[in-house]
C-alpha cells in the first residue's frame, strides 16, 4: 500500500491534483481574454492553446501517464468556459 500524505491522497495523487488545478487556473484568464476576440481568429487560437505546452510539460516532467491527459484537458476546458463566463457576466453588469 502506498504511503499516505495527510491521510487523504498518496503523493502522486497530490501531484495530479496540483497539475489539474494549475490547468484550470492557467485557463481562467485565457478564457476571459478569448471571450473578447472574434471566434477562430489568430488571437482566439492563441488563447485556447497557450496553456497546452505548459500542462504537457508538467505531465511529462513528472512522469505521469498519458491516461491523465483527458483529466487535464477537462480542467483546461473548464477554466476556459469559466473565464469566458466571467467576462460575459462582467460585460453584462457594466
Amino acid at each position: 500500500m502506498p504511503p499516505i500524505v495527510s491521510g487523504i491522497l498518496p503523493p502522486q495523487g497530490w501531484l495530479i491534483l496540483a497539475i489539474a488545478v494549475a490547468a484550470l487556473a492557467l485557463n481562467l484568464p485565457l478564457g476571459y481574454l478569448r471571450e473578447g476576440v472574434r471566434k477562430f481568429s489568430p488571437a482566439w487560437f492563441i488563447y485556447v492553446h497557450l496553456s497546452v505546452p505548459v500542462i504537457a510539460a508538467l505531465r511529462i516532467f513528472n512522469h505521469l501517464s498519458y491516461w491523465l491527459i483527458p483529466v487535464f484537458i477537462g480542467c483546461a476546458v473548464a477554466g476556459q468556459l469559466i473565464g469566458g463566463k466571467l467576462r460575459r457576466a462582467r460585460k453584462g453588469s457594466g
